[in-house]
């Protein structure tokens, strides 16, 4: 569905009159042709959408307040990210490997080269292990 302005709208970063191809919760959204805007416009308009987008958190966290809500009880995440990635993404770990020269695995993310020639070689996974006790590990689902 296309909405056509009635009146003519001045936009800081634009010098058009909108075409509106939609309305998202009240409010027209006009069609922009981002490949034809020069950097320091494409960095207003993120600006622009930054600053509405607060003032929409704010008011919606004040709405919930008003009524004994908070963003917390409603499952929401406090601060960037939005729930993307792992709790334990970021956090430090004893190693849990270490080769003959030194080099040490803590079990997490790619397996690294001399572990893998290692295996290759026809060498065991726990043979590196630095504590007998970490074989034992958490069970698998």
């Amino acid at each position: 569905m296309r909405f056509s302005a009635p009146f003519h709208v001045q936009y800081p970063l634009f010098n058009v009159v909108p075409c509106f191809d939609a309305i998202i919760g009240g409010i027209a959204v006009a069609k922009i042709n981002l490949s034809r805007m020069d950097v320091h416009a494409l960095i207003d308009l993120r600006k622009q959408v930054e600053d509405t987008l607060v003032s929409q958190r704010s008011t919606l966290e004040r709405q919930l307040a008003a009524l004994g809500g908070s963003m917390a009880s409603i499952g929401a995440r406090v601060g960037r990210g939005g729930g993307r990635g792992s709790a334990l993404k970021g956090k430090k770990v004893a190693p849990k490997y270490r080769s003959p020269d030194g080099e040490t695995w803590a079990g997490r993310g790619a397996t690294p080269r001399w572990l893998k020639t290692a295996i290759k070689e026809g060498r065991k996974l726990e043979s590196f292990l630095i504590d007998k006790s970490a074989a034992i590990g958490r069970k698998k689902r």
